[in-house]
């Protein structure tokens, strides 16, 4: 089993994920980069110091100096990496509620480290196998200042900002007391913006919503928008990789929707589109619609960045790339998600036209989520198995890409276990609800039944 998940590592920080385990990969990661500076950063949950502590003791132990920006999204981290050609650490579980943590590990051209490389560092942390050096020759911990500053000037310089600001928009930012409390609101106030906040106040316990931007969570952001008659709010997670909106009228724009309306905007004939399996017809008819071409990978992070860099090498221009949970990769920019750089390349389409208009363009379908959980491994097997079967008896096209999807032709669903929590994820997307529902409920009834009988 992989350490590394789709997204890094993750677990119920000093439970699952302990200080001991972390500088255990620290001390791999250094041992197999063999690097002499790295950085590092956090995000603001309550565990991310004592984690940060045991990455730059793991790799001050095989001799590199860690260079620690503190608690800034990760974009920054990425940022500061690429400026200085150096790998970085980042202390985050990204999404998941307060009490996980996670290592993601990035490389020194800025971007999160590819399979093969990960699955070195794999290898030797499960040899144990590490390359201490001499008390003389340990690393030392350096103080860096200015990170976040540095990156807001980077995306600011990279974006429409004379066109935003002569819009006059107003947004409410919802940083959910995570690491974008520390650049985003002043970022969207330069970028020329009437700024509103909520959850804006960093806080480890995050009280006023998880860190994950799904609907259920972001009822202030939907109520403040209404109240202030903004012109868009704008989520992120917990590490602010990821940007979710909020149109003017107070609703949620689909995820899928938002990442629709971006591509359309960016992706010319002859162009790659990547996304994941779970990929929405909309962005299907948006990719047929521009004449470009359409890749779909795992789901993660990792995966989509692994394609990207194939095609580009391959000579293909890679115009977008990104999931309909707000984690949207611009490659021209950066192949990295931001969270900033997609809120504010969103914001260039709400100068045209009003969110809700946007988001009108792309209703033709719905789709359903679900999550079931599983208290063990007998019981994730035998749910994994039932599903698996059921698939197979299904009339329908079955991709397994990543756990099992059925298109149907007028609809599809797709189960797969997370990458980072202990639950079954099931997909469902058809032009009405009722029918996303029953396709939904042809996987959810067979975990259920498989739950109860493990």
């Amino acid at each position: 089993m992989h350490v590394f998940g789709s997204s890094g590592v993750r677990g119920v920080a000093n439970d699952e994920l302990t200080p001991v385990d972390v500088l255990q990969i620290a001390q791999a990661a250094g041992s197999v980069l063999k690097h002499e500076r790295v950085a590092l950063a956090r995000d603001t949950r309550t565990t991310g110091q004592m984690l940060a502590s045991a990455v730059t003791s793991g790799l001050a132990s095989v001799g590199c100096t860690v260079e620690q920006l503190g608690a800034v999204p990760t974009p920054a981290l990425q940022s500061y990496c690429a400026r200085e050609g150096i790998p970085g650490v980042m202390v985050t579980a990204s999404h998941n509620p307060p009490a996980y943590n996670g290592i993601k590990l990035v490389g020194a051209d800025g971007i999160e480290l590819p399979r093969d490389t990960l699955d070195s560092i794999e290898k030797r942390l499960a040899s144990g196998r590490f390359e201490p050096v001499g008390w003389e020759s340990v690393g030392q911990a350096k103080n860096i200042e200015g990170a976040d500053r540095d990156y807001i000037e980077g995306v600011l310089a990279a974006v429409d900002r004379d066109t935003i600001a002569g819009a006059d928009i107003t947004v409410v930012v919802d940083p959910g007391h995570g690491a974008g409390c520390h650049t985003g609101p002043e970022f969207f106030r330069e970028l020329g913006c009437t700024v509103q906040t909520v959850n804006a106040q960093p806080d480890s316990h995050f009280p006023g919503r998880d860190p994950e931007p799904v609907e259920p969570n972001l009822d202030d952001l939907k109520e403040y928008v209404r109240s202030t008659d903004a012109d868009l709010g704008i989520a992120h997670d917990g590490d602010a990789d990821r940007a979710v909106f909020v149109d003017e009228t107070g609703t949620m724009v689909n995820g899928d929707a938002a990442l629709a309306a971006l591509v359309e905007a960016a992706v010319a004939a002859g162009d790659s589109v990547v996304s994941a399996v779970n990929a929405s017809q909309r962005l299907v008819d948006v990719v047929e619609t521009a004449d470009a071409d359409l890749t779909l990978t795992r789901i993660g992070s990792t995966y989509l960045i692994t394609r990207i860099k194939q095609l580009q090498a391959e000579g293909e221009h890679v115009g977008v790339a990104g999931e309909g949970n707000g984690g949207i990769i611009f490659p021209d920019y950066r192949i990295a998600r931001d969270g900033a750089y997609t809120a504010a390349k969103f914001l260039e389409l709400v100068t045209e036209e009003p969110a809700s208009e946007i988001a009108a363009r792309f209703d033709d379908y719905v789709n359903v989520r679900e999550s079931v959980g599983c208290d063990d491994e007998n019981e994730r097997s035998a749910m994994l198995g039932a599903i698996e079967e059921t698939a197979k008896e299904a009339v329908a096209d079955l991709n397994t890409t990543d756990g099992w999807r059925l298109d149907y032709g007028d609809g599809w669903v797709l189960a797969r276990p997370s990458g980072t929590e202990p639950v079954i994820r099931i997909y469902a997307e058809a032009r009405t609800r009722e029918r996303a529902q029953e396709l939904a409920d042809v996987f959810c009834d067979a975990v259920e039944r498989a739950r109860e009988q493990a």
